[in-house]
């Protein structure tokens, strides 16, 4: 799955074409709304847009990308956008507090990952790189973290404290105006005004962090040692996510069940770095990340019942 989760997501089967014609009458029952349904379905809280669209696109079957015309079931995941049945007006807009880099494996087959749920619902904060083109964070450090499990990785919560010793390097940012100056020479000024660099430097909001980049995996448990060796994303401060329990249909057999999908894993890392660090109540602002993701979750459920499977 992918960061502590390394792993990807799937459409009913979207790489075969006979998938949606399979178990018909099953996705075409309503979302299941009994007492019991809703214990099972922990996405059933979700404070979501309305999915009437993604319910009339499930009805007409698949239908083209208007960018490169390929038969697609709500969303082309070559293209990133939604297909000609799913008009993007209709689509949902999370707008992010910080910018998120996927690294996506290249065999990572592109209709099973949910990496594109997290470019299609927030384009302007989300950007794809297909290894090993992938950007250089060098120079970046001190305001960017990798989510993957390991050895050296910390909580969310501890974000700020470790990303301080990056501060403390004299490693700032040249664009930010806090920091046009040598680190030396801005320690000369007048305790008052020294105070106001330094709380421009770590940021308002964030505590004494600066992080303004989180870098996601999606791959394969398998397929991540090459991309997480790469010496790009060392010395980067690498985040895990302990606590949360995935509801991803494709889970990777013999990995516990903190391995989340890579939509997961965003949304669940947003959720708690908007309580641990930006210290502001959660009121559903990132629930829309999962707008595909428990559409998905609930066809895959309510079909598999049908088959008695469950």
């Amino acid at each position: 799955q992918l960061a502590m989760s390394l792993n990807s997501s799937t459409l009913l089967n979207e790489e075969n074409s006979q998938g949606p014609k399979r178990n018909t009458e099953c996705l075409e029952s309503p979302v299941l709304q009994s007492p019991s349904s809703l214990q099972d379905n922990p996405l059933q809280q979700l404070q979501l847009a309305s999915q009437e669209v993604l319910e009339k696109a499930k009805k007409s079957g698949r239908s083209k990308c208007p960018r490169c015309s390929s038969s697609r079931m709500f969303y082309c995941y070559t293209c990133f956008v939604p297909v000609e049945t799913v008009p993007t007006k209709e689509i949902p807009t999370v707008k992010l507090p910080l910018k998120i880099d996927i690294i996506k494996h290249p065999n990572e087959t592109d209709g099973k990952s949910t990496a594109v749920h997290a470019k299609l619902l927030a384009p302007d904060d989300v950007t794809i790189y297909k290894y090993p083109c992938i950007p250089e964070y060098e120079d970046k450090r001190h305001e960017t973290a990798l989510i993957f499990p390991g050895p050296n990785s910390v909580s969310v919560k501890d974000i700020a404290f470790h990303l301080q010793k990056y501060t403390k390097k004299g490693v700032y940012d040249s664009d930010d105006d806090c920091s046009r100056e040598p680190f030396l020479k801005q320690a000369k000024i007048e305790p008052k005004e020294e105070k106001n660099i330094n709380e421009c430097i770590s940021g308002n909001r964030s505590e004494g962090t600066r992080l303004k980049k989180i870098i996601f995996i999606d791959s394969t448990w398998n397929q991540t040692n090459k991309i997480i060796t790469d010496e790009r994303l060392q010395g980067l401060l690498q985040i895990e996510l302990k606590t949360r329990k995935t509801c991803f249909w494709r889970h990777q057999k013999g990995k516990p069940d903190t391995y989340l999908s890579t939509i997961e894993a965003i949304y669940y890392f947003l959720v708690d770095y908007h309580q641990e660090i930006l210290k502001e109540n959660y009121k559903g602002q990132y629930d829309n990340l999962l707008f595909f993701f428990s559409f998905m979750y609930t066809l895959i459920k309510n079909a598999r019942c049908c088959a008695g499977k469950e």
